[in-house]
């Protein structure tokens, strides 16, 4: 006989147990997978850091037991992370189906998927000297090939996408830990990203703002040294005709938005902010627009891709 789950996903063990008992802490699952190369164990070792009890190469028939076990058992296990890859899918390749079925039992696992451009992946094997898991006696682009059609349903289901084509392990760390690491889990976290336009748009953004439209400090002697971080560079950038009023305007709709995401699931929005290296507007913009949203209660955080990258 099936257990009764209760509205929160877990077995409802309310009878006989007595009115007013409290109930058992929810069980936070997190279902973290994606592209070989693409981050997986460093998003593993993340969440290790912010306390998830994280399983690795688990396979998918697995995935249910182990949800039950994590619930069962509460304590450290109360917050637990399944890292699925190439080898956890030899016992399956219906990944999103499994995924679907937790939902249907009950659970409600939060699944982070990590990716990256083909030519950054391939580059990330050469360095290593490794072939890709899937791409038998063909080249390098055709494993992955595989593996993307074959992770294509699971990347649609995913909470949180992470394009990692631009992001050094210390930024990915920094990314999970902010994500998970918080004390409210549910709320709305918003990630200000700050992008030179010249180095391609960053694929998991919500929202894309240019900030090309203000002078650029790069022909402003004194400024094209500095970064939007500093003050001097900050103050020129935010004291441009149309730069209070681009912030005012932006951090309004994601103020405007953010209860209609929340009603919806979305506990992720990232707002990327453009110029065209990524070194001085972009930056500014960022760092301003990230301390207008948290002075208005948001969860937000600014952070800069391609700062340090010319």
């Amino acid at each position: 006989m099936s257990e009764a789950r209760t509205a929160g996903g877990r077995p409802d063990t309310s009878a006989g147990t007595g009115v007013g008992q409290p109930a058992e802490p929810d069980t936070t699952l997190v279902v973290v997978t994606g592209l070989s190369g693409g981050g997986r164990s460093t998003v593993a070792r993340a969440l290790e850091n912010v306390g998830y009890y994280v399983v690795d190469n688990l396979p998918q028939a697995l995935m249910l037991d182990m949800a039950e076990l994590a619930f069962k058992a509460g304590g450290a296990a109360r917050r637990t992370a399944m890292v699925l890859d190439v080898r956890s899918r030899a016992f399956s390749t219906d990944l999103a189906g499994a995924i679907r079925e937790l939902g249907e039992r009950g659970f409600a696992p939060r699944v982070v998927f990590v990716d990256a451009d083909d030519e950054v992946l391939i580059r990330r094997f050469e360095s290593v000297r490794r072939s890709h898991p899937l791409q038998g006696d063909g080249r390098l682009a055709d494993g992955i090939a595989v593996e993307r059609g074959l992770l294509a349903e699971a990347r649609e289901q995913a909470d949180v996408i992470i394009d990692t084509s631009h992001l050094n392990v210390n930024q990915l760390r920094r990314r999970i830990e902010e994500l998970f690491g918080g004390e409210d889990a549910r709320r709305l976290r918003v990630t200000v990203l700050s992008f030179g336009f010249k180095y391609g748009l960053p694929s998991d953004a919500d929202f894309v703002l240019d900030a090309r439209f203000l002078p650029n400090p790069y022909w402003v002697p004194e400024l094209r040294e500095h970064t939007g971080q500093e003050e001097a560079v900050s103050a020129y950038v935010l004291g441009q005709e149309g730069a209070d009023g681009f912030v005012s305007t932006y951090a309004d709709l994601v103020n405007a938005t953010t209860p209609g995401f929340e009603r919806e699931g979305k506990r992720y929005l990232t707002v990327a902010v453009g110029c065209t290296g990524g070194k001085h507007r972009s930056v500014a913009i960022a760092e301003e627009l990230a301390d207008r949203l948290r002075r208005a209660g948001l969860a937000a955080n600014a952070q800069h891709r391609d700062l340090g990258r010319e």
